[in-house]
């Protein structure tokens, strides 16, 4: 008898500890955390003549693009600057920051150096200031005032312009992206943009930054 019941006992503890061993393994355990990368900002020069996108496969010619200066993966400009235009072009790999900076919606501050033909007087910049009407509808009120030339990098090739007509720079600010909007505010109002280097968005800037040249953003 007292075989038997040291047995039950014996077999009562194994099946104790068979139970808790399989709790053990069965028992729920928390999904592996994913560390999603760090979102990258570039800031990079473009200078004239670059197309803002790495590939220029439909051109009969082949033409400068930012795969000749950024050799970085999966990163999209965020919004555009024109063939013709200089200045600050951003860069990211998230798709949300891309979209805060260049969808209309969101209002983002762009501050163009403007090189323009003539001098203009003060109910043209008052213009500016309320908003032109173009082709596509009027547009938003711009912050915009004469400046002195700034020290800019010479561009290549050189700005053609008369010698006859004055020019003039201008420092504006938009909170649009239209094609070629600035060109032609400056065109609607009698002043043909001659150069066109953008030198802020939002809080970034150009500061100490050569053309063909990029570095990280903090974020």
């Amino acid at each position: 008898m007292a075989s038997m019941k040291a047995h039950v006992r014996q077999s009562a503890a194994s099946i104790k500890w068979v139970f808790c061993a399989a709790c053990i393994y069965f028992a729920p355990r928390p999904a592996p955390r994913y560390t999603r990368p760090m979102t990258r900002l570039i800031l990079f020069n473009k200078p004239f003549d670059v197309l803002s996108q790495f590939t220029d496969a439909n051109s009969p010619s082949p033409r400068p693009t930012l795969s000749k200066f950024i050799d970085v993966p999966k990163v999209y400009p965020a919004g555009r600057l024109d063939r013709d235009s200089e200045g600050l072009l951003l860069l990211t790999d998230d798709g949300a920051l891309q979209a805060r900076i260049s969808d209309p919606r969101y209002k983002a501050a762009k501050t163009y150096l403007v090189q323009i033909e003539g001098t203009p007087d003060d109910a043209a910049l008052s213009a500016l200031r309320s908003g032109v009407t173009l082709k596509d509808g009027p547009t938003r009120p711009a912050k915009v005032r004469r400046i002195d030339t700034p020290d800019l990098w010479p561009r290549n090739p050189p700005v053609r312009f008369r010698k006859s007509v004055p020019d003039c720079w201008l420092e504006l600010t938009i909170t649009e992206g239209r094609n070629r909007q600035v060109r032609r505010m400056t065109a609607h109002v009698g002043h043909p943009t001659l150069r066109l280097v953008r030198w802020q968005i939002g809080d970034w800037t150009l500061d100490n930054l050569a053309p063909g040249t990029w570095r990280d953003a903090a974020l």
